[in-house]
C-alpha cells in the first residue's frame, strides 16, 4: 500500500486534564508531541489531518502535508461540555474528510511511537478481511483504538453510535469484526495518561 492509499488523523483534542499542562506541545528531543506524531504520520500518509478544537493554539507547529480539521461541539452540547465529549466524536468529524480506503488514527501523545511498527502494520492491510471495520491491538482486555487502521466505511455506523449516546470507543469496537495487529515491543503505545 503507497501513501497516498492512507490518510492520517491525529487527535489533538483532549482537556490534559491530569497532566497539567498541553500534553501536545510536550517537547520530546526538543520537537513538541504533535508536531513529532505528525512527522511520523506524514512519512506513512500523504494527507495528515489534525483534529482539534483549537486549530490556532497549534498553528505554529503545521507541517507541510498537514491541514486542521476544527473540532466542533455537537448539536445537542452546550458550554464546556462541547470541548470533551472524547475522541470518539473527533475521529468521527475527521473521518468525514478522508477519500482513501484506510485511515491511521493516532493520538497526539505517543512519545515511543516507531515510524517501522506502523509500516510493517500497513502493510498487512490487504489481507485485512473485508468484513474488519479496522485493524488495532488488542492488550490487556482491551483494543488500542488511538493508534491503529479503521475502514472510511465505518463512518455511517460511527455516527448513528453517536447519535444514540455512545463516546466509547471499546463498546463501539465490541459490535463489529477486528483484526488484530501484532505488537512486539509493548513500549511503543505508551502514553503519558500512563505516567500519572
Amino acid at each position: 500500500m503507497t501513501n497516498d492509499q492512507l490518510t492520517a488523523i491525529v487527535l489533538a483534542g483532549g482537556k490534559s486534564r491530569r497532566m497539567g499542562r498541553d500534553k501536545a506541545l510536550i517537547p520530546i528531543e526538543d520537537v513538541p508531541m504533535l508536531q513529532r506524531i505528525c512527522q511520523i504520520a506524514e512519512t506513512c500518509a500523504e494527507q495528515v489531518y489534525i483534529v482539534t478544537p483549537w486549530p490556532e493554539r497549534y498553528q505554529h507547529l503545521l507541517l507541510p502535508k498537514s491541514q486542521f480539521i476544527q473540532e466542533l461541539p455537537l448539536p445537542d452540547e452546550t458550554g464546556n461540555e462541547s470541548k470533551t465529549h472524547g475522541p470518539l466524536v473527533g475521529f468521527a468529524q475527521g473521518l468525514t474528510q478522508v477519500k482513501t480506503d484506510w485511515v491511521l488514527l493516532l493520538a497526539c501523545d505517543l512519545p515511543k511511537l516507531r515510524v517501522e511498527v506502523l509500516q510493517e502494520w500497513i502493510s498487512r492491510l490487504q489481507q485485512v478481511p473485508e468484513e474488519a471495520i479496522a485493524a488495532l491491538v488488542y492488550r490487556n482486555n482491551r483494543w488500542e483504538p488511538l493508534c491503529g487502521f479503521y475502514r472510511r466505511r465505518c463512518l455511517p455506523e460511527l455516527n448513528k453510535y453517536i447519535e444514540q449516546g455512545g463516546r466509547s470507543f471499546q463498546e463501539w469496537l465490541k459490535q463489529y469484526p477486528v483484526q488484530v495487529l501484532p505488537l512486539v515491543d509493548q513500549e511503543m503505545l505508551f502514553n503519558f495518561n500512563s505516567l500519572i
